[in-house]
């Protein structure tokens, strides 16, 4: 499995983060809601449906990797040693340098957007959480991402390494954030 040096694998994830958070907020915030929530086809999701996800996922991840953290306090290590589970699950979620998605996948019921929010609410709580994900990620450089570990949304006995779980969440977020991208393109609102 790949290993990383620590403190550069969260100084990449912070700067992906940040880029995130740059485009929604110079970029997305003031898009009318009727573009915002236009799908580009029936069976795609629109740019707020994209955000709605990523929110579902955040309303997860965010508080039980903050509770892992301040129950599991350890120094921070060198080297990141990625698990086999956690690699697997960024491989597949990781868009490649040309933006083509390595596979295709369907949603979670419980994670995939269920009713049309207004764009602002969901862009709103969006930014909330990735401003809380940079503090995360800030805080994480002062513990041992090998060993503080955070149970899977899908099933949350089932425990990822933090580093593994930061990964994975962001490459979710790069995923779905392109994807919103195209919807906001087809929709005339210039999403890329």
């Amino acid at each position: 499995m790949p290993s990383y040096q620590q403190k550069q694998l969260l100084t990449s994830l912070f700067q992906q983060t940040e880029s995130i958070l740059g485009k929604v907020i110079g970029e997305w915030q003031l898009v009318p809601h009727d573009l915002f929530a236009s799908k580009p086809a029936p069976d795609k999701w629109s740019a707020n449906e994209c955000l709605q996800h990523l929110n579902n996922y955040g309303r997860y991840y965010l508080p039980a990797i903050d509770k892992a953290m301040k129950a599991s306090p350890s120094a921070p290590a060198e080297q990141f040693h990625s698990g086999w589970l956690g690699n697997y699950f960024t491989r597949i979620m990781q868009p490649g340098s040309d933006g083509k998605l390595p596979m295709r996948m369907k949603s979670p019921q419980d994670y995939a957007p269920k009713t049309i929010v207004e764009s602002h609410l969901v862009i709103a709580e969006f930014i909330e959480q990735q401003e809380r994900l940079l503090k995360l990620l800030d805080a994480a450089s002062r513990v041992d991402l090998n060993k503080v570990k955070v149970g899977i949304s899908i099933a949350p006995i089932i425990k990822m390494k933090l580093g593994d779980v930061f990964m994975f969440l962001i490459a979710h977020e790069v995923r779905h954030v392109q994807q919103a991208g195209r919807a906001l393109t087809s929709a005339g609102g210039g999403g890329k």
